[in-house]
C-alpha cells in the first residue's frame, strides 16, 4: 500500500475516503506533523496503490488496511479517517487495531431510502466527472463551477483551493473501483461496534451541512460506539478537513493527545 510520511514523533495514520487518495489531507498535514510522524495512505485501488482482488468491497479494504497496520507495526497507532476512511478507522477500533481514532463524517450508518440516495447520487457524480474529461481541472479552479461540482461535499466550495479540488475530482473520476464500491457500500450491513479496547479514545466529527452522510446518521454512529465523543462542525459539509481545517486539527490533537 502506497503511503507518504512527514514529521517526526508517534505515528498518526490518515485514511482518505471513497475515490480519493492521500493528497486530500495536504491542507492540514503541516499542522498535524508538529510532533507527529504523519502517514497518509492510498487505499488499494486508489491513487498509487494498485487494486487487490477484493478492493471493490468494504470488507476487502478493511482487510488490506488491517494487514498494512500489522505489517508496519502500526497496530495500536492513532488513526484519522474521512468518509469511507472514517468507517474504516472505526472498524479498526472495533477489531482492536487502533490507539485513538477520529472518524470524520464516517460512512456505514445509512438506513432505508438513504442507501438509495447514496448510490444514486454517487454513481451520477462519478459518471458526470468521467464525462468531463479535460474540463475537470478547469471547472475545479473556477469558484462558480467548483461550487456546482462540490455542492454535496462542501458547505462553501467557492472558498476551497482550486488545485486541491482539481486533484480530488481527478482521483474520483479515475478510481476504477469507484462504482463497485458504491454498490457494495449501499447494500452492505451497517457498521457495527463497539471498540475492542475500553481505553480506545474515539471522536466522531460530523458536518452540520453534510449532504452525503446526513447528520441524522450521527446518532447511529454513537449508538454503535457509545464510548465515542461526538463533535459537530457547525460550518462544514462532508469534508471538515477542507471546510474547517483548524477545527479539524484541534479535534485530532485533543483526541490523540498522550
Amino acid at each position: 500500500m502506497y503511503s507518504t510520511a512527514t514529521g517526526d514523533g508517534p505515528p498518526l495514520i490518515l485514511v482518505h475516503g471513497l475515490g480519493s487518495n492521500g493528497e486530500t489531507w495536504r491542507g492540514i498535514l503541516p499542522a498535524l506533523a508538529v510532533g507527529r510522524r504523519v502517514i497518509a495512505i492510498d487505499l488499494p485501488g486508489h491513487g498509487r496503490s494498485p487494486a487487490e482482488h477484493d478492493s471493490a468491497t468494504f470488507d476487502g479494504l478493511a482487510r488490506s488496511l488491517e494487514a498494512f497496520l500489522v505489517e508496519q507495526d502500526f497496530a495500536r497507532a492513532d488513526l484519522v479517517g474521512s468518509s469511507l476512511g472514517g468507517r474504516l478507522v472505526l472498524e479498526m477500533a472495533r477489531r482492536g487495531r487502533a490507539g485513538s481514532v477520529v472518524a470524520l463524517d464516517p460512512g456505514g450508518f445509512w438506513q432505508g431510502w438513504e442507501r438509495t440516495f447514496l448510490r444514486t447520487t454517487l454513481q451520477a457524480s462519478g459518471a458526470l466527472l468521467r464525462g468531463l474529461h479535460g474540463m475537470r481541472a478547469v471547472m475545479a479552479r473556477n469558484p462558480a463551477t467548483r461550487t456546482m461540482l462540490l455542492a454535496q461535499l462542501s458547505a462553501h466550495p467557492w472558498k476551497l483551493d482550486g488545485d486541491t479540488v482539481a486533484a480530488e475530482l481527478e482521483s474520483l473520476a479515475t478510481t476504477k473501483t469507484f462504482s463497485g464500491l458504491v454498490n457494495n457500500l449501499a447494500t452492505a450491513p451497517m457498521q457495527s461496534g463497539p471498540a475492542a479496547w475500553e481505553d480506545c479514545r474515539i471522536a466522531v466529527g460530523w458536518g452540520r451541512h453534510d449532504r452525503l452522510c446526513l447528520p441524522v446518521q450521527a446518532a447511529r454512529a454513537m449508538a454503535a460506539f457509545p464510548n465515542a465523543r461526538l463533535h459537530w462542525f457547525e460550518h462544514s459539509g462532508h469534508f471538515p478537513h477542507w471546510d474547517e481545517p483548524d477545527a479539524t486539527v484541534r479535534l485530532i490533537r485533543e483526541t490523540t493527545a498522550g
